[in-house]
């Protein structure tokens, strides 16, 4: 058993780093039209981004989340199967009997409550770097000596050290409570359709799904999740955004009461379309390396212990 706990983390170690590389891009579209200014849509936004910044604007920020994002989805992939397995102990007196809807609902939670404690760290630098050229328009910009449109922080390490001095632990954990409300639920619509898809289009006999059974059901999961959660996502898009250059929200209330007095209702779902093309690609990879490496370490303890 605990061989087997210490591959699931292994294996959503690989599974992360995968859907940072092909997600990125996009995910730097969805922040800039969530929390920026004056792109309109999609398809604006990509070619200001290009135009301006050139390839590199799409990458932007993406050597942290490299990084931190294999850790945090270890921990995400490693806590839920974990989680099921204990459940199933408990309820059938085998984990690794198949779970019921409901010990996969509960492992999801827990997966999603826990990982909000790395994942809000990571994304508020993701975040503060994919924004801080992106002007603000506002009529008064005396609340911050920064100048709009130019660089505050110099990469991850710097972003973490300057928003530790200015604003705390506090600030490095902004969003946390949206991104609560965002992952918790969220979760439940990421492994729950990914199970339920992969166990249709497994043909019946398989002891285990293919790896386009794992791309197709990894894929449907990730637009579900993504497209379900936009609206606390522009919450905490916004809130974490907050602070490059000025401090307009006091918290998740607040950024959701401005927001629709602002921009209306229409507002938490800006960035829909990215956030579910974009997680049809990243799921898909999030699942085919968490998969099939977990698969390769499986079968290669099995030659060693035979």
């Amino acid at each position: 058993m605990d061989s087997v706990q210490l591959q699931d983390f292994a294996a959503g170690l690989v599974g992360g780093a995968a859907s940072v590389v092909v997600g990125h891009p996009l995910d730097t579209i969805k922040t800039r039209l969530q929390a920026g200014q004056g792109y309109g849509n999609t398809l604006n936004c990509v070619l200001t981004v290009y135009r301006n910044e050139s390839v590199v604007g799409f990458f932007k920020g993406m050597s942290f989340p490299l990084a931190s994002m294999a850790v945090y989805s270890s921990v995400v992939f490693g806590v839920f199967s974990n989680t099921q397995r204990l459940l199933s102990q408990l309820r059938h007196g085998d984990p690794d009997s198949t779970p019921v809807l409901a010990d996969m609902a509960l492992a999801s939670m827990v997966a999603g409550f826990i990982s909000v404690g790395i994942g809000t760290p990571v994304d508020l630098v993701k975040i503060r770097l994919q924004m801080q050229t992106q002007p603000y328009i506002q009529a008064n910009m005396k609340l911050k000596p920064t100048v709009p449109g130019f660089p505050v922080y110099r990469g991850p390490i710097h972003c973490i050290r300057t928003v530790l001095q200015k604003e705390g632990i506090a600030g490095i954990y902004r969003g946390a409570g949206a991104m609560l409300l965002r992952d918790v639920p969220g979760y439940c619509l990421y492994f729950i359709p990914y199970t339920i898809v992969c166990g249709w289009i497994t043909p019946d006999g398989s002891i285990s799904p293919n790896p386009s059974s794992i791309w197709l059901a990894g894929g449907v999961a990730g637009a579900i999740s993504w497209g379900t959660a936009t609206p606390m996502d522009v919450v905490k898009s916004r809130l974490q955004a907050d602070g490059v250059y000025l401090s307009k929200y006091k918290g998740t209330l607040d950024c959701i009461l401005q927001s629709y007095q602002n921009e209306g209702l229409k507002v938490f779902f800006r960035g829909i379309t990215v956030n579910a093309v974009r997680g049809f690609p990243m799921c898909s990879a999030t699942f085919l390396g968490y998969e099939l490496s977990l698969k390769a370490m499986k079968r290669d303890q099995t030659e060693t212990n035979p």
